[in-house]
């Protein structure tokens, strides 16, 4: 940090310093001084102090500014920053795979239980880099599967927005979506990889939120394996594989919508409690809940009301029961809605397309305090931060942090989150 009177050409002079020593700034912020005309400026560079280029910068900087510090790093909450670190919370479980509830249909039934557990150990197990385990699904689960999958895909013709209808057919063409079988997550993986760079991890039940929008932040979507109980094949108490691969799966391959989702995830790295909270709610009232206008029409995109034969009506207005309210979708004013997970919504937002809804969330990030910025590096399955900061420990949750591991075996340099050279 160093400040500098407000004259013609001051930082022009001191930006020449920085190249004048080959140091590469990584982030540059400018801030009014409170009892002067002054500026402080604030850069983050390649670079420690005790290297001799830094040393020959600072000591020239020191010439032409004034109150020249190295400020101490920015220390901010655990987030994986490469996509193989998604193995450090893809098991933190907070509820479903094997532990149901005595409500749940399945409660009961020791066969289907077993299945569970058998479906849920083959996610705990899975590591980044693995092919997501083929599962040989039984006549039982597949008629199941069947008799949603045929009236879902009925009312989806009606009901569900142009993006989905025209993906819907791709899946059943490239991943064997069908009545008779139910698709494998690795075919459905490898076919959003080349339409939008998007994959599937399975996952053994619910993250939280946090740790889900991680997931999405690295263009990776949590998906369980794991079918609702045939006895109630209408009705699920919980996300299954009907949801995700009926309701979330096909507009990740629509490139505005995989781009929204992402948008919500890089949100949420290094984001306060309160943050996520608010992104939270903005992801449920929207890839979740939301609806879009289509023609002067209402038309469906949340998963949650894909997946749902009752909601979807509802959510129309089509249902005998109380109309809901419609909100133009706008998420700092989402970000502060609270909504019920027992019963159908009282309110949706109705977003004027998945474009507008996008730009709307990146003003909404953009708003959001936070140390750094950070951009997803396709090439390298990264995310890229612009700034000198610190990681929370990991170490005692019992976590490993894999990506600063792996570094660390490579440059023998010790793995403490980032150093002032992140």
């Amino acid at each position: 940090m160093f400040t500098l009177a407000d004259r013609p050409g001051a930082l022009q002079q001191a930006l020449n310093i920085f190249a004048a020593h080959e140091i590469n700034m990584s982030r540059l912020e400018t801030k009014p001084c409170l009892h002067s005309s002054n500026y402080e400026f604030h850069v983050d560079f390649d670079g420690l102090p005790s290297q001799p280029a830094v040393q020959a910068l600072l000591a020239e900087l020191r010439t032409s500014a004034q109150q020249v510090n190295i400020l101490e790093s920015k220390k901010v909450a655990w987030f994986p920053r490469h996509k193989r670190d998604l193995d450090v919370i893809a098991n933190d479980i907070l509820a479903a795979g094997t532990d149901l509830d005595s409500d749940h249909p399945g409660f009961s039934d020791p066969v289907y239980r077993a299945r569970r557990a058998e479906q849920t150990q083959l996610a705990l197990d899975f590591r980044y880099g693995d092919k997501i385990p083929r599962i040989a699904y039984t006549p039982e689960e597949v008629a199941c599967w069947g008799e949603v999958y045929g009236r879902l895909r009925t009312m989806h013709e009606e009901h569900a927005c142009a993006e989905h209808m025209r993906l819907l057919p791709l899946f059943e063409q490239n991943c064997g979506y069908s009545k008779d079988n139910i698709p494998q997550l690795q075919d459905i993986s490898d076919f959003l990889a080349e339409c939008t760079g998007f994959t599937i991890r399975p996952v053994a039940g619910l993250l939280s939120t946090r740790n889900f929008l991680y997931g999405l932040a690295f263009r990776t979507f949590f998906s369980t394996q794991y079918l609702r109980h045939h006895s109630k094949p209408l009705y699920t108490p919980e996300p299954d594989l009907v949801h995700e691969i009926m309701g979330h799966v096909p507009l990740f391959a629509d490139q505005d919508f995989a781009d929204f989702s992402q948008e919500i995830g890089l949100a949420a790295i290094g984001a306060t409690d309160e943050q996520i909270e608010e992104l939270g709610r903005c992801y449920w009232f929207s890839v979740e809940f939301g609806l879009c206008k289509q023609q002067g029409q209402l038309k469906a995109y949340g998963a949650g009301l894909l997946s749902s034969f009752g909601e979807l009506k509802y959510s129309l207005g089509l249902s005998d029961d109380a109309k809901p309210e419609y909100r133009p979708f706008d998420p700092f004013n989402a970000s502060k809605q609270t909504y019920p997970i027992t019963t159908y919504q009282p309110l949706y937002y109705v977003a004027e397309s998945f474009q507008d809804a996008k730009s709307q969330m990146k003003t909404f990030s953009r708003s959001l305090a936070r140390a750094f910025n950070v951009r997803y590096n396709p090439y390298t399955a990264t995310l890229d931060i612009d700034a000198n900061v610190r990681l929370e420990d990991h170490v005692a949750q019992g976590k490993v942090d894999v990506y600063a591991q792996d570094k660390a075996a490579n440059t023998g340099t010790p793995s403490t989150g980032y150093s002032a050279t992140a």
